[in-house]
């Protein structure tokens, strides 16, 4: 009796998958134009707790991150947790307007030999809801006073 391709393809199958999806996008068409959906964007990172960290008028990408200090794992080498946001606007097609796209990601910070370290996880509950606040603030109806309160960072 030959065991090694059953164990050779639970071997495989384990190794295959099993992490999960290591980021959400959430996606949604703005009746905005793509500029002032964008600005709206910048203000709402303020409102959900995240820190501006860049940006790109021209191609109305930003990002954003927030530090969670407080998470603690038995591990040495363990820093803090860091939700990270990926916004683009680009404008819209097929009757959109503008289309918003944010990307939530979760990092543990590691500090090691070589320097400090970051590795992906799933996204946490405070990414997955800030992305999910941004996109339906700035989905819709976004109003041109609203947009032109952003402050340049």
């Amino acid at each position: 009796m030959n065991l090694r391709f059953p164990v050779l393809s639970v071997l495989l199958l384990a190794g295959c998958g099993a992490g999960g999806k290591l980021a959400q996008s959430v996606s949604a068409a703005s009746a905005a134009p793509a500029p002032d959906a964008f600005a709206c964007a910048r203000n709402q990172i303020k409102a959900v707790g995240f820190t501006q960290s860049s940006y790109d008028t021209d191609e109305l990408r930003l990002t954003a991150r927030k530090n969670d200090d407080t998470a603690r794992r038995p591990d040495v080498q363990f820093r803090r947790m860091v939700d990270k946001l990926e916004i683009d606007v680009a404008p819209g097609s097929a009757g959109e307007v503008s289309r918003i796209t944010v990307v939530a990601r979760t990092f543990a910070e590691l500090t090691t030999h070589r320097g400090p370290t970051e590795e992906e996880e799933k996204p946490s509950e405070t990414v997955r809801a800030a992305a999910q606040t941004i996109v339906d603030k700035c989905g819709g109806e976004v109003t041109p006073a609203a947009a032109d309160s952003v402050t340049p960072a």
